[in-house]
């Protein structure tokens, strides 16, 4: 009989996970098991994914606050430095300011505005459009903004965080200043120590920096990319990625994971005889519609991957084919028809109209996103998502 479902995404529950535990065995384990349970077969080109917190659990990669003081110590010297474009977030980056205050004595923070980095917003465009202000070029001081635009809590956390910022630094033991600027330039009027910490955006602001003349430039990607003390690290992005575990420690990004993917793909075969690919994923690359927020605060979508998952789609769009090429057909003729097209579909489609409106981006990209949709944030405890039917298509 013809297969009438296409793609399907499941979250699979599983033990909670500690430090040390083989997640490699977890995982496989509670995909078979869900299998059983649910009645449902294993094929090949199925994907396993994994979220990026249970690998870092794993991992047991920590840090307390006190390795990133100091770190931004060490490397930005202790005295004024300057904080700017982090993003809003009482769990990306607090937690983070709050060790980043703690190795300073000034800090000057530079918020860009009207919105952060991932689209969380400190006033609205319309309230920028009636001040008569230009966030491309007019700089603002903490006085001019409150007069502007007095206090503005978070739509959907109820936070003013230019108050919930500053006091985190004072808490710290820091003296806090705070402007409102878009031009990475206009923080070296105020030192010329910077820490950036835009996180898709970086290295472009870190060439302007330099270029400017600032005497040091980190980013968030440059602390915490070695141990300090014995603490966790990420060699590649740092403080990029993590997130608070408790009031004084941070959960960072997963270090090196390509091992675990691999592991999970060669269990699979071993068990089952088929071959899944498998990832590690991080924030879904999606805009909410109402408050305009992106969810990609993580620095990339995919962890690690099996190679099964490099590469676009490369599809054609049933749509185009139905309303151009075979406009005249209808029934078993036009679904004969386009079976056939596909079945016969170069192998690179760029630029044939036939694939106009098909999905431009990175299958790992693609798929994260549907398993952050799937697993959510909160108490589903379903860390573990399987993909069944993705790379299907109309013809399977």
């Amino acid at each position: 009989m013809e297969r009438k479902v296409g793609t399907v995404s499941r979250g699979i529950r599983c033990p909670i996970i500690r430090e040390g535990d083989n997640l490699a065995d977890i995982v496989v384990n509670s995909v078979l098991e869900a299998a059983e349970s649910e009645g449902f077969e294993i094929r090949d080109r199925d994907v396993i994914s994994v979220t990026e917190s249970v690998v870092a659990r794993a991992q047991g990669n920590y840090a307390p606050i006190q390795a990133i003081s100091e770190d931004v110590r060490a490397k930005l010297g202790g005295g004024t430095i300057g904080v700017i474009f982090p993003i809003l977030s009482r769990n990306r980056f607090s937690i983070c300011l709050k060790g980043i205050a703690g190795g300073a004595k000034k800090v000057v923070l530079m918020l860009s505005y009207p919105t952060d980095e991932v689209g969380n917003s400190l006033v609205s465009l319309d309230q920028v459009d009636e001040a008569g202000i230009n966030p491309y070029s007019d700089v603002l001081t903490l006085e001019r903004y409150r007069e502007l635009f007095g206090e503005n809590r978070h739509e959907f956390t109820g936070v003013d965080y230019v108050d919930y910022y500053c006091q985190i630094i004072r808490d710290a033991g820091a003296e806090a200043e705070v402007i409102f600027a878009n031009n990475p330039k206009e923080i070296l009027n105020h030192t010329s120590r910077v820490l950036t910490c835009d996180i898709h955006s970086r290295a472009r602001t870190k060439r302007i920096l330099k270029a400017a003349g600032a005497e040091v430039v980190c980013g968030m990607d440059d602390i915490l990319n070695a141990p300090v003390n014995g603490s966790g690290c990420n060699e590649k992005y740092g403080l990029l990625g993590s997130n608070k575990s408790t009031e004084d420690s941070i959960k960072l990004f997963p270090r090196e994971c390509t091992d675990l993917v691999l592991d999970i793909q060669k269990q699979m075969l071993d068990r089952t005889g088929k071959h899944v690919e498998v990832m590690v994923y991080g924030d879904g690359a999606f805009k909410d519609p109402v408050g305009k927020i992106w969810e990609l605060a993580d620095p990339c979508v995919a962890v690690a991957n099996t190679e099964g998952l490099e590469g676009t789609p490369n599809e054609v769009k049933l749509k185009y084919l139905a309303d151009n090429d075979f406009r005249d057909l209808s029934g078993e003729a036009l679904k004969d028809a386009i079976s056939q097209r596909i079945k016969e579909k170069k192998s690179n489609l760029v630029g044939d109209m036939s694939s106009q409106g098909t999905t431009p981006r990175r299958l790992t990209d693609l798929i994260g996103s549907l398993c952050d949709l799937t697993s959510g944030s909160g108490d589903k405890g379903t860390p573990i998502i399987l993909v069944q039917g993705y790379f299907d298509n109309y013809t399977n």
